[in-house]
């Protein structure tokens, strides 16, 4: 048998942990007859299964007679790409041909030459929404990796547009914190504000402690000592196990060092790299895998309570400082206190 785990990023892995209480309330929601929200935003920290989450949702649509699927491109001319795969789908353009819809002006039905600009595509898409909405037609767009780039701002304009006209349209995006937050914070983008915001927390420790504990056949305690060593991370879920499948022998202090490696090559090391040198003053100081006082922290780094608090805030919508206890701190990631101090010491 082939190792059940991966380290590849996007797709949804063979060894899998649902979510089925976030995945449920975007299903119920865009399913009611009223939708509360017909947007939702998915962000956590790096590897912590925004896309496989997004992917699952989507999925639950996909082959439905009333649903649309599709996902764009956040780095193309959305509109375009949305207009494009719309006119391309077979059950769309077959209701757009019965309909006798005239897109030719805006570039479709016949081939476009090189350099000749196309009429807005904002009103093409419009046709095509209206032509779906007497059909019962409902679309539901995704969108991996959103940034406050220009493609984003127009495309989130004329969504907020459609959505005015009462057209059955649907749209997840996932997003780091940061950029959904810069994006959100556009005078134009205001409607964002009112979207729900999914922040992923750790997968249940029950789930991965049965997980490994089946896949390897090994104790609950060894399971749950796996389990913990993740702190519920869903990359670091990922890895263990693919290091284990290929370990099965081997105890796990003894696979910790392959398991840094790894969360250092595929993700830590760009978590860091977007990191504010306070930032990294923080996270750096927080000593061992356990909880550490808010004052003793703050002496080590001499910094005042109310600094410390715009820092604590950013980070823990970053996803790498969990504030569960009052007057503690905790790294969220796995190992991550390790992997900061080295870093520190040759920076």
């Amino acid at each position: 048998m082939d190792n059940p785990f991966t380290l590849s990023f996007g797709r949804k892995p063979y060894q899998y942990i649902s979510r089925l209480n976030l995945s449920g309330r975007v299903v119920e929601t865009f399913q009611s007859e009223h939708p509360s929200s017909q947007v939702y935003m998915l962000t956590g920290v790096r590897g912590s299964g925004k896309t496989v989450l997004m992917t699952e949702i989507v999925k639950q649509f996909e082959g439905s007679d009333d649903w649309i699927t599709l996902e764009l491109n956040p780095e193309s001319d959305i509109l375009e790409d949305l207009a494009s795969k719309l006119y391309m789908s077979p059950e769309c353009r077959k209701l757009f041909i019965k309909a006798k819809l005239d897109l030719s002006v805006f570039g479709f039905g016949f081939s476009i030459e090189k350099g000749k600009e196309l009429t807005n595509m904002e009103t093409a898409v419009d046709l095509m929404l209206k032509e779906l909405q007497k059909h019962g037609k409902k679309l539901l767009i995704s969108i991996d990796e959103v940034t406050n780039s220009r493609n984003i701002r127009i495309f989130a304009s004329a969504f907020q547009i459609y959505m005015r006209k009462d057209y059955d349209v649907f749209l997840i995006m996932t997003g780091l914190y940061e950029n959904l937050y810069n994006l959100q914070n556009e005078n134009t983008m205001t409607f964002l504000y009112r979207a729900p915001k999914v922040m992923l927390e750790p997968l249940n420790m029950n789930a991965i402690i049965r997980s490994y504990g089946d896949i390897f056949d090994i104790p609950d305690k060894e399971a749950a000592d796996m389990a913990v060593a993740t702190k519920g991370y869903a990359f670091a879920y990922q890895v263990l196990g693919y290091i284990k499948w290929e370990n099965q022998k081997r105890p796990l202090e003894e696979l910790f060092s392959r398991y840094d490696e790894y969360l250092e090559e595929f993700v830590y090391d760009k978590i860091w790299s977007e990191l504010s040198d306070n930032d990294m003053r923080v996270v750096a100081a927080i000593t061992g895998e356990d909880e550490m006082r808010v004052k003793e922290l703050l002496h080590k780094i001499n910094m005042s309570s109310s600094l410390f608090s715009t820092y604590r805030d950013r980070l823990v919508k970053k996803g790498l400082l969990d504030t569960s206890r009052y007057g503690y701190v905790r790294l969220s990631l796995p190992r991550f206190s390790e992997f900061a101090r080295k870093r520190m010491l040759y920076e």
